[in-house]
């Protein structure tokens, strides 16, 4: 088996782009569709040019530096595993506190886009308010002059542009976050407005930040992918990228200063873009939080695993169906329950292997993202929230640090230590896990929520986590 190569000249492209944060997502995602595009012979000078501000990003860009800056990129289907080396990307820029590297390509007039994978907690963002917090300690580390994050970053190369008459760049959030191009809106001019109100002002009126939704399935990498990769014939790859074969992508058309052509290879520009990201975030993501949290305390190793359970099977349609679908208005030229069985399809791709630890991680930013919102509009309909409720009383199970088998469970999150406190605490007083409104909100003072939550977490310290799906799934 040999993988594809790029099926264009490398050398003749240039760079529009430049994309910070280099990990698996992005390299299976965006690069991809790049790729396809100059594969048609088209976009030659929006080739990517890589970045990053953390220490992960050196080690990326040592190995990606090594081997051209190309991509391997494993699909796993099924019905069999391809595989293709993926050519967008022409260069990574030194990784450095200053930022000084970046800030320079970023002020190049031919960077018309500025994209990010930052991971959702990485936006400074108050989960329960979705407003900028100037209050973050690596904000106040950032300012008054930021530089050291990818929006002090970004700010300075803005600030440079402005003083250069150089027309701005569009910035393009490719994470998974409800309305990512106003949250990432938020952080850059809420960021700018510590240093320079007239600069944040000057951000807001001439800076395009356009929302999309993004969506593919890829695991972490480790020596399963990494033998994989040896099995293409590329055994020296330390970072291949392995997928499921699905992908999609949603974007809003708002690029004053230019953009490929996207549409030629299978994104949906669409000025609805929230609608399909609401039925992504709920369905995708809030399903991936129920099945997470029983197949983590079950010590069940893999999502395909966890599906094959009929309990946590049963679960995930129960609560899909009942608590979180209902509340999902219609999504142009899609149906919202054949979207579902794709998901499920999805998520029983043995190939894929992804891990259950991977779906529980980071709980404190995903959970006040993915399913607290479902829980405010069954409320809000007057509609059961009984499932959503066992959810969140499986995650602050799980924070307890154990497995229903005595398991020690490894620090998942980057709150752990402080989740793991209360979860300590709510195992005697329920209602002290509610009361983090920076996930909850007015969510966790609902006294039918807070009932239903303590109901389940009692039941989970008294008969564990397969008799609650039991009896859950039996009522």
């Amino acid at each position: 088996m040999t993988p594809a190569l790029p099926a264009y000249d490398r050398s003749k492209l240039t760079p529009g782009i430049v994309h910070i944060g280099l990990g698996n997502f992005h390299r299976a995602h965006m690069a991809v569709y790049l790729d396809d595009l100059f594969a048609l012979g088209e976009g030659h000078d929006w080739a990517i040019i890589g970045a990053g501000v953390r220490e992960g990003d050196a080690r990326m860009r040592e190995a990606l530096k090594a081997q051209g800056c190309l991509s391997t990129v494993i699909e796993l289907d099924p019905k069999g595993k391809s595989a293709r080396r993926i050519g967008a990307m022409i260069d990574f820029l030194p990784v450095e506190p200053s930022n000084d590297a970046l800030i320079a390509a970023m002020s190049r007039p031919e960077i018309r886009i500025v994209s990010l994978t930052v991971t959702e907690g990485g936006y400074f963002i108050n989960p329960a308010t979705g407003e900028f917090d100037p209050g973050h300690p690596e904000i106040l580390d950032d300012a008054p002059e930021p530089r050291r994050t990818a929006f002090g970053a970004i700010i300075a190369a803005l600030k440079a542009r402005r003083e250069a008459g150089v027309p701005p760049f569009t910035v393009m959030s490719c994470d998974n976050l409800p309305g990512n191009g106003h949250v990432t809106k938020a952080a850059v001019t809420g960021l700018a407005g510590i240093e320079d109100p007239d600069l944040a002002y000057w951000i807001a009126d001439n800076v395009a930040f356009p929302n999309g939704m993004v969506d593919r399935i890829t695991p972490a990498t480790g020596p399963r992918e990494r033998a994989m990769a040896a099995a293409f014939g590329l055994g020296d790859d330390p970072v291949p990228v392995t997928c499921e074969p699905f992908r999609q992508w949603v974007l809003e058309d708002n690029f004053p200063s230019g953009r490929p052509a996207f549409e030629k290879v299978g994104v949906t520009l669409t000025p609805h873009v929230h609608a399909f990201e609401m039925m992504k975030i709920r369905i995708l993501n809030g399903g991936h939080a129920t099945i997470a949290y029983p197949g983590g305390l079950m010590d069940i190793e893999f999502v395909h695993e966890a599906m094959a359970d009929p309990l946590i099977k049963g679960f995930l349609d129960r609560v899909e169906t009942r608590e979180i679908i209902p509340y999902i208005p219609p999504v142009p030229d899609t149906d919202i329950a054949e979207y579902y069985k794709l998901i499920v399809q999805r998520f029983s791709n043995p190939e894929v292997a992804d891990t259950e630890r991977r779906l529980c991680l980071d709980g404190s930013n995903r959970q006040p993202k993915f399913i607290v919102p479902s829980i405010r509009d069954a409320l809000a309909a007057g509609g059961s929230v009984e499932g959503l409720a066992l959810v969140s009383a499986m995650w602050c199970r799980y924070c307890y640090g154990e497995t229903d088998s005595g398991t020690a469970i490894a620090p998942n999150d980057p709150d752990w230590d402080r989740l793991v406190e209360r979860s300590k605490a709510a195992k005697g007083r329920p209602a002290a896990w509610l009361e983090m409104t920076s996930v909850y909100g007015e969510v966790g003072s609902d006294a039918r929520f807070g009932a239903a939550f303590e109901r389940h977490l009692n039941r989970l310290w008294q008969v564990g986590t397969r008799q609650v799906l039991t009896d859950f799934l039996s009522a």
